[in-house]
């Protein structure tokens, strides 16, 4: 049976073809609909923040160097301090604020049995950021 046409003329064989305009009629609804909601969908608040400054804080701390020689006498800044003097010399450095950091240097021969005692020193003394200064070896360049 035909739904195109009313006549008999025709054979009694369905239609090969899709109906299209009932598909476009959807398609415009729902391309009407999306573009009247699209503008609600973007919904902001607008909301007046405070503007902070973005300058870094340059206050940095000093930084003491303490080094340690092969013979284990200790330098305080360059000046030869004694084991009880480096006591006294931390807690007041570790009183400071902002703290300053201890750079600690020793040679390659200092038994590490004194750079142990300086840091454990400096710890039981409050004193918590502490940095080693090494000299950067230079390797041979391969030819």
């Amino acid at each position: 049976m035909a739904f195109g046409s009313l006549s008999d003329s025709e054979a009694d064989g369905d239609l090969a073809e899709i109906n299209m305009i009932p598909l476009i009629d959807v398609m415009l609804v729902l391309l009407v609909i999306f573009i009247v909601t699209a503008p609600l969908l973007t919904h902001a608040v607008k909301v007046d923040l405070p503007k902070a400054s973005s300058s870094p804080n340059l206050t940095r701390p000093d930084n003491v160097q303490v080094a340690i020689d092969s013979a284990g006498q200790i330098y305080w800044n360059g000046e030869v301090v004694a084991a009880a003097a480096l006591s006294e010399r931390l807690r007041a450095a570790a009183s400071v604020s902002p703290q300053p950091e201890l750079h600690l240097r020793a040679e390659r021969s200092t038994p590490y049995e004194k750079v142990a005692e300086v840091m454990s020193a400096a710890a039981r003394e409050g004193l918590t950021r502490i940095g080693f200064v090494t000299n950067p070896v230079t390797e041979p360049k391969a030819h």
